[in-house]
């Protein structure tokens, strides 16, 4: 009986929601050269202004290499409905109309979901305390799901408990725990720059 309400549940397409995603933006810009100190002041207003925003998770530049006058800017939102609200805001459209006569072009992309996870920090912090930080997370699922959940599949074949497992873990660290961790952890993460 719990079996056939179960799948009659899962058949229903009104049950099943849709889980926003965090969405990541690159803004790559050629500034003029004689403007390259006017546009990194506007950069840390707009990306202060950005942080003021629901579903901001944070945001930097990146300055361009020798040789290079092509700066980064990342920035972060919850999901589309966040950034969308940052996108149409007018502080956003008075900040980018005076930008224009800063920049002589720009690209733009944008990553959704676990593709955001993978994509390369907006502004590298040390790799060992990422390498800390993941290993801590995967630990507390691991220990986690051994402690709650394997006790009750010990009938099952070991490929099928290690698949379950596996999922289990992924999913959970890569839309739950990391992005929660790395928003909470931002600063540690990612400690400012000395220029």
């Amino acid at each position: 009986m719990q079996a056939l309400a179960l799948r009659s549940r899962l058949a229903r397409t009104d049950v099943v929601a849709h889980r926003p995603e965090p969405v990541t933006v690159t803004a790559a810009r050629v500034v003029r050269p004689h403007r390259r100190q006017a546009f990194e002041e506007w950069a840390e207003e707009v990306l202060r202004v950005a942080r003021t925003f629901p579903g901001n998770l944070g945001g930097t530049l990146l300055r361009p290499g020798p040789g290079s006058s092509e700066y980064h800017l990342v920035y972060r939102f919850s999901d589309d409905a966040a950034l969308a609200a940052w996108e149409r805001s007018p502080q956003r459209q008075a900040a980018l109309a005076s930008m224009r006569e800063m920049v002589d072009g720009e690209r733009i992309s944008r990553v959704a979901g676990l593709d955001s996870f993978f994509t390369r920090p907006a502004r590298p912090g040390p790799r060992w305390r990422s390498t800390v930080l993941t290993v801590v997370a995967v630990f507390g699922i691991t220990l986690g799901f051994q402690l709650l959940v394997a006790p009750h599949l010990e009938s099952w074949p070991l490929p099928a408990r290690l698949l379950l497992s596996a999922t289990v873990v992924v999913l959970l660290l890569g839309y739950v725990v990391m992005p929660a961790l790395t928003r909470l952890l931002h600063g540690w993460l990612h400690p400012p720059t000395r220029r």
